[in-house]
């Protein structure tokens, strides 16, 4: 089977709805994997598919539905649904405007990708305020101790993948 389009999201409260009581086959994935346009994937029954997205899709994400058989009978659909894995990250939460400035600044040198979520967010609530989340290496924490910025250390399923952005100097 070759899934080339996303037939929803079970985060979705219309998908999820609509396939209540199917049976899900899961397809886990590194959030890396998430970006890639073409892959090969075998889920959690052994089923192998093949994934052709066309260049201008979504990226991957938690929940997506890559196939769908309807129930016949007596017997329930079927899903195959897109699991990601925890990503092993930093959730950082500067005190201040200017320690942000310079954390997101000193970071950025470094290349570092990185994902900003509000306080309202799961994210953000634990700590109370706007975050900054990078995956886990062990220089950026050394970094983060060294200056005294505030930050935990947690597996998290990301939404998104975390990219690299194209740029020139």
């Amino acid at each position: 089977m070759i899934v080339t389009e996303i037939l929803g999201n079970l985060h979705d409260a219309d998908a999820a709805g609509a396939y209540e009581g199917h049976h899900r086959e899961r397809v886990v994935l590194p959030s890396a994997d998430l970006a890639k346009r073409i892959q090969r994937v075998r889920t959690d029954h052994g089923t192998e598919i093949g994934i052709r997205l066309s260049p201008g899709a979504a990226d991957l994400r938690d929940g997506d539905i890559l196939a769908a058989q309807p129930p016949e009978g007596t017997t329930r659909g079927n899903l195959i649904v897109v699991s990601v894995e925890a990503t092993d990250v930093l959730v950082i939460a500067p005190r201040t405007v200017g320690e942000a400035l310079f954390t997101a600044h000193s970071l950025g040198n470094r290349h570092l990708q990185a994902q900003f979520f509000g306080a309202e967010s799961e994210f953000g609530r634990a700590a109370g305020q706007d975050v900054m989340v990078c995956q886990y290496d062990h220089t950026v924490r050394d970094f983060l101790d060294r200056h005294g910025v505030p930050y935990t250390r947690e597996e998290r399923v990301m939404a998104v993948p975390f990219r690299h952005a194209e740029h020139t100097h």
